[in-house]
Parts: C-alpha cells; structure tokens; sequence
C-alpha cells in the first residue's frame, strides 16, 4: 500500500467540496446504543480518522509512512481527496465528532475512481482485468479498514458493514472489493491459512484476480489435503474471516507490502453473493440498525 502525499489543504478543500451540501442525516446509516455509522462531513473528521488509522498502522502495525505522514501523526494519501469516509463514532465519548471516531473504512465507488486515475488496490492486484470483465457492473472498493483496540467488537463489525451494505445499496453497486492483510511480510509464517484460502475460496472464472505479475506471492504454501480447515479459520485475521461468512471469494496470489508491514490478499465480494443469512440480518433495505 503505497502512499502519495500530498498537500492537506488540497485534501481538505476537495472533502469539504464534496460534503458541504449533504444534508446532515442523509449519511447516517445505522446505530447501536451510543455508537453510530456515517459517512465524514467535515475535513476534520477526515483528519480525525487518519489519525485513527495512524494509531492503528504505526503505533499498533509498525507500518512505515513517508517522514510528512509520520510527522504529522496521519495516515494520508491523494485518494483520502476523494473517497467516502466510513466513520462509527462512540457518541458516549466526551467532546466533538472528532474525538468520538473509534473505526473508519474508505469507500471508492468505480466512477469516481476512474475519473481520479483509477482504485488503489490497482498497485498490487490485476483490477482492470476484473473490470474489464464485468462492464455491465458498477464496483466499490473498500479499503484502510480499522478500529482501535478497546472498539474491536461484534457490535462494532456489525456497524461498519450496516454501513457498506447500506452506502452500497444507496450507490447501486454490484460488487465489492479491497485488500486485506495478515501481519509480516513473510507469507511462510501464514502457510496454513493463506493456503486454506487458495484451496477453498479462491476467486475463479469471471471473478478471478491475481496480483501483478511482478509482486505475486504463492499462497499455495500446503497440499489440501494438510490444511486443517478449524485450525486454518482459527489462524485468519478477523477482517477476513468476517468477509467470508459474507460470502466472499480471495484472489489467487498475494503481495507483500512492506511499507505497512503486512501480508495482502485481494478480497472479492459481488452483491449478489452475499449470504442470505447477512442479507436476512441486515435487511435487504440494509435498515436492521437505521434509526
């Protein structure tokens, strides 16, 4: 996960754009208790959820960000200016917004992507060729995924994906997709469960993905019939795990990025692939938690 730095003001400028006429309620899309999910309204709060991320991939991950991203304590990059915010604030926490963000996602819908150079998992993992299979369908990218510690609850899961499911309903989205990493940079230390992906939930035919030829790492490190398919699930980050009960399928190779010091597989996630189950729960008018 590369990061282009660029000047905040121009980040700022562009968010506040985009944002300055949404009615405030009109990106609200789920609550539970004192927590609730919407979209950033304001540069701060933009600013307030890279410092969220900085927290969680510096401090938490050891991830190495240019000396400006370090200095500033942010997580930031050029795609900051024109993603969505996903933010879940805990409104029992004294102060402003800004001091109640405990988990963001970033959300990139396909056209504005492609009006701004295209999707950021583009630098590791093949997207224009997904694409390009599929020019009937309209994809959102998910991505900088995290929550603090104390917040890394199922209420808090649930929140964030009442929140996709609902920002992708209201966007007409057809499917999902985004990075997601298993710590280090040494996919050996992950054999059991990176190889439980690739036998078991790889992405095929239409759906299939690979990383760039040039940053392909092996995820078939153990013969099928060696993985222990309860030990492998034991062994998966929670992210990925929450994404296959949805019903999703992983790309056929990884990438090491060893800028944040993780190990990235590509998770793929049509709409019509989510699990019943999921769509039962958070209602197909994605309102189980809409208040």
């Amino acid at each position: 996960m590369s990061v282009d730095i660029i000047n905040r003001d121009a980040v700022a400028e562009a968010s506040h754009a985009s944002r300055a006429t949404a009615p405030k309620e009109s990106d609200v899309f789920g609550r539970i208790g004192n927590l609730e999910t919407r979209l950033a309204r304001t540069p701060s709060e933009i600013d307030a959820a890279q410092a969220v991320r900085y927290r969680v991939f510096v401090e938490e991950m050891q991830a190495q960000l240019p000396a400006e991203a370090m200095r500033r304590k942010r997580d930031f990059d050029a795609y900051d200016a024109f993603c969505d915010h996903l933010l879940v604030l805990d409104r029992s926490i004294e102060g402003d917004s800004e001091d109640q963000i405990v988990g963001t996602y970033r959300l990139l819908r396909q056209d504005v992507a492609m009006a701004n150079g295209g999707f950021y998992s583009a630098s590791e993992f093949a997207i224009d060729e997904l694409l390009a299979r599929h020019p009937d369908k309209r994809f959102m990218e998910l991505g900088r995924s995290c929550v603090l510690p104390d917040y890394r609850t199922k209420r808090i899961v649930e929140l964030l994906w009442q929140g996709n499911w609902a920002y992708a309903l209201k966007h007409g989205m057809s499917a999902m997709f985004g990075c997601a990493s298993f710590p280090g940079v040494h996919p050996e230390s992950h054999a059991l469960a990176l190889s439980f992906l690739h036998h078991n939930v790889a992405a095929k035919d239409e759906w299939a993905v690979s990383a760039l030829p040039h940053l392909a790492r092996d995820m078939d490190l153990m013969p099928a019939e060696a993985v222990n398919p309860k030990r492998a699930l034991m062994a998966l980050p929670p992210l990925i795990k929450g994404y296959l009960r949805l019903g999703a399928m992983v790309g056929s190779t990884a990438v090491v990025d060893k800028a944040f010091n993780t190990t990235d597989v590509l998770i793929v996630l049509p709409i019509s692939s989510i699990s019943d189950r999921y769509l039962n729960y958070y209602g197909a008018d994605a309102g189980r938690f809409a208040s």
